[in-house]
């Protein structure tokens, strides 16, 4: 039986959430699972994405093939960066506690980056509510146009 990590969607229509499950392939996109690890919601910016990282592991660790989508949300999460690490733990490359400081070190730059997002994304927020909220200046008053009457007269002469 072949396992896949996928997306099971939810949500109305035009307001996507999913979930991260790990299902038989056979299965429908919205059908049966074996189990959920996680959630996935596109609509905030940017998007939120909660993971159960041993569960995901254990799953992998097991042969279960993650699809593209989900591939790239347990890769931003760490899962597969802590999969590769501990493959060198058991091929004897390092031990344990290194392979667990450098996947810390590793999940706090990620953290501080994302941090750095977000507070970029509520100033840009904060400056356009500011924008809206100022009034804008009217503007001036084209000037009328010339009577017909005048270009009429300009014209006639011309003509002649």
């Amino acid at each position: 039986m072949a396992v896949k990590i996928r997306l099971q969607r939810h949500g109305s229509k035009k307001r996507p959430f999913y979930f991260i499950v790990v299902a038989d392939s056979r299965a429908p996109r919205d059908g049966k699972f074996i189990q959920k690890i996680g959630t996935y919601n596109p609509l905030t910016h940017p998007a939120t994405v909660l993971v159960d990282r041993q569960k995901a592991l254990e799953w992998l660790s097991n042969g279960a093939q993650p699809t593209d989508t989900v591939r790239k949300i347990l890769s931003t999460k760490g899962v597969l960066y802590l999969k590769h690490l501990l493959r060198g733990v058991s091929l004897g490359l390092f031990d344990q506690e290194t392979a667990m400081a450098k996947f810390e070190a590793w999940h706090q730059e990620q953290e501080s980056k994302m941090k750095a997002r977000h507070e970029a994304v509520a100033k840009e927020r904060r400056q356009r509510r500011m924008e809206a909220a100022q009034p804008r200046p009217k503007k001036a008053a084209a000037p009328a146009p010339a009577p017909e009457a005048d270009q009429a007269e300009e014209a006639a002469p011309a003509a002649e």
